[in-house]
């Protein structure tokens, strides 16, 4: 083995030293996410995904370097704070993103978000103790670059089966899943678990299929977030049997645009270069599979002596790597800071 991971050492090491940027540079944009899950209802029966969702989505945007407010089980004025708060914060954003898990419905036209204190015992209740979704949308405005507004909302609603029909002018037709909604402003994409008008599943795993979808194929860095929900689409059509197919409306430009950005290109360096470095460098990462994931998609094409490894040892790579970073200097905010000389040790020792 080691003859075989010797002669790539300089190529790899220097392949890392490119993605290994300080984080100053890495993580130049600002960018902030708001993400709500409503479970606990106090007045139909509890939704058993919503909590696991956003918890686990909050996780994913803090992970990929986002300033993130969780909201869980709020009621109508927590959620309107936690709105409210989200908009000064996005107003001095680059990309804004609000995901929000739970019940939605629509009435006459007008799509709402559903606190958990909510009793919606008319039809004429909804403005006051639901959340318009265009309030919610419109909190993102203020953001520079990019908008992403995500909805797993669109379950089965059992507030309308005993909701009275009150109103008597205009059309006030009710729906258990999400209208149509297109942005106001330019590039803001809106993204539901179902098209509109249909319902989603909550899921019987950990988390629902559009959310399972959402947290393996989201923040991949430097992947155009439309290839990216393109992803999410195929992903829960093939978890729910082709029954719910997500769906995004909005319009973005012609450039790449990500949630997270890509490594810089890698730069190959004789081994001489690379001992001579000493420079320290900060490194982000999740995992050692999303280590091995980012080094695959990005390197790994261009580094064939990586990929000729195998699959196991592609990932013994990766885990002495994380390993040797982690006992040099542990940080609590997941990066790590090593100096660049190490990086070759560990290929080198194989």
């Amino acid at each position: 083995m080691i003859k075989r991971v010797v002669p790539m050492a300089a190529l790899i090491g220097g392949a890392i030293l490119s993605m290994v940027l300080p984080s100053d540079v890495a993580w130049a944009d600002k960018r902030v996410a708001l993400v709500v899950g409503n479970s606990s209802y106090q007045s139909v029966p509890q939704l058993p995904n919503p909590s696991k969702d956003a918890t686990s989505v909050s996780q994913m945007f803090k992970d990929a370097g986002f300033d993130v407010a969780v909201a869980i089980d709020v009621g109508n004025l927590e959620f309107k704070r936690a709105i409210r708060k989200f908009e000064a914060s996005a107003d001095q954003a680059d990309i804004a993103v609000i995901y929000y898990a739970g019940h939605g419905l629509e009435i006459g036209g007008t799509n709402y978000l559903i606190p958990v204190d909510a009793k919606l015992a008319s039809d004429r209740d909804a403005d006051d103790e639901a959340i318009p979704l265009d309030r919610m949308v419109a909190s993102a405005d203020g953001a520079q670059k990019l908008r992403v507004v995500i909805l797993d909302a669109c379950r089965d609603n059992p507030f309308i089966v005993k909701m009275r029909r009150e109103r008597k002018v205009g059309n006030r037709a009710i729906s258990s899943g999400l209208g149509k909604v297109e942005p106001t402003s330019a590039d803001t994409l809106i993204a539901y678990a179902a098209k509109a008008g249909s319902t989603a599943e909550d899921g019987d795993g950990q988390h629902s299929p559009f959310t399972t979808a959402l947290l393996k194929n989201l923040t991949i860095p430097g992947l155009d977030i439309r290839l990216a929900f393109g992803r999410v689409r195929d992903e829960t059509l093939k978890l729910t049997a082709n029954k719910q197919e997500p769906f995004v409306y909005g319009s973005l430009g012609g450039g790449n645009i990500s949630l997270v950005p890509a490594p810089a290109a890698p730069q190959e360096a004789p081994a001489a270069d690379i001992k001579a470095e000493r420079r320290n460098f900060a490194f982000r990462y999740r995992s050692p599979l999303h280590f091995l994931d980012v080094f695959r998609n990005y390197y790994g094409p261009m580094l064939k002596a990586f990929a000729a490894l195998d699959d196991t040892n592609q990932r013994r790579l990766a885990d002495d790597l994380l390993a040797l970073i982690a006992s040099l200097n542990s940080a609590r905010d997941g990066t790590m800071v090593v100096p660049s000389e190490y990086l070759e040790i560990v290929i080198t020792k194989r």
